[in-house]
């Protein structure tokens, strides 16, 4: 990094979309920063895994969640809830959804450039 620099959230480089949700790239400080944005009754396994082509979801996450509460099942079947104002660290195989009726927010420091991208053929 050079110089300094300032990225407004709501300018994202790229936006994957899927149901009940999307996920913001951000690029800045020569780094790949995430915004998860999902609705009440999102699920990864239904709403990303297709579109992934894998039955958990294979990424290492580090982040923040700004908003709502989710749940997270290990391949392992242990689980957890992450709340507002929680930090994560979540290993690679692994499924997760939205608990309740608002919407949750998460920043993603590790892990977003892989995120939620489609297969490709």
């Amino acid at each position: 990094m050079t110089a300094p620099e300032i990225v407004p959230i709501g300018t994202p480089v790229e936006v994957r979309t899927f149901s009940h949700g999307r996920f913001e790239l951000y690029r800045i400080g020569g780094r790949e920063i995430g915004r998860a944005i999902y609705a009440p009754g999102w699920r990864w396994s239904e709403d990303v895994g297709p579109l992934t082509g894998a039955a958990l979801c294979e990424v290492d996450h580090v982040g923040l969640v700004v908003r709502g509460t989710a749940a997270v099942r290990m391949a392992d079947g242990s689980e957890l809830v992450l709340r507002a104002g929680d930090l994560f660290a979540i290993p690679p195989g692994h499924d997760s959804w939205v608990i309740g009726d608002e919407d949750y927010v998460s920043l993603h420091l590790l892990g977003a450039d892989a995120y939620a991208r489609e297969r490709t053929p």
